[in-house]
């Protein structure tokens, strides 16, 4: 199927993989989700993402989502969120080689960007338009008029005291903390006003594991914040990186 390309998304918690067809966003079967290894080095993780695609029969590029800055030419230059033997590698030549196949690989964030702006809360919307994942960290992008500017890091700010900031907005601090819903929403809500004030943004789109508990949390932000939730919810990674992949 020529409109049929497989999305992997690798997070700091899971790597989940499923083919979309990219005319219409969705998935063209059930998502594969696999713990992301620990420690997640190299060779641990393209050993999982060989697994987590292993089911699936499609041809063609693979479009990976991977968390963190990721150049061009596949170049790792930061591991926030995963082992630090990542940082000098190439993503696109250890994943490549051990699927076998050709892989492009992008920003995890900005994979899920990709998918918001496609078929999702941030579709049609013109002006600045950012978008943050909730998840082991805080993943982030950033479009101006529909125009991507890659490997955007927000979740590295410092923000009342804390460097990084998601070490302690992030949706994994919140299970660490044992926080509830009102607690970490409103913990969230100051890192969102935050951002609202630096960058005035048209549109900032929430996503990330989290936001099927949207109503939970969401009314303790403010109401003048131009806030959505992540259409895609938390499959827009992998949606995104097959969206990535069927441009090459």
């Amino acid at each position: 199927m020529e409109n049929v390309f497989l999305g992997v998304d690798v997070g700091g918690s899971g790597i989940k993989a499923a083919p979309v067809d990219v005319t219409t966003g969705k998935l063209t079967s059930e998502r594969v989700r696999l713990k992301t290894p620990q420690p997640a080095t190299p060779a641990a993780v393209a050993e999982s993402v060989k697994e987590a695609v292993s089911g699936f029969r499609t041809e063609g590029t693979v479009g990976l989502g991977f968390p963190a800055v990721v150049r061009a030419n596949g170049a790792v230059e930061t591991a926030m969120n995963i082992h630090p033997d990542w940082i000098g590698s190439n993503v696109i030549e250890v994943i490549g080689g051990a699927l076998g196949r050709d892989v492009v690989a992008i920003n995890d964030a900005d994979a899920a960007a990709i998918a918001e702006f496609d078929f999702g809360a941030a579709a049609g919307v013109m002006g600045t338009v950012i978008v943050l994942t909730f998840g082991t960290g805080i993943g982030s992008a950033i479009a101006v008029d529909g125009v991507l500017a890659r490997n955007v890091e927000l979740g590295v700010l410092e923000l009342d005291g804390h460097a990084p900031a998601e070490k302690f907005f992030s949706a994994k601090v919140r299970r660490r903390e044992d926080l509830s819903w009102v607690e970490w929403g409103q913990r969230a809500n100051r890192y969102l006003v935050h951002i609202d004030r630096v960058f005035t943004p048209d549109l900032i789109v929430v996503g990330g594991g989290l936001t099927k508990h949207w109503e939970r949390y969401a009314p303790m932000f403010d109401e003048s914040l131009p806030l959505k939730p992540a259409a895609a919810g938390n499959d827009a990674g992998l949606i995104g990186a097959a969206l990535w992949a069927s441009q090459y």
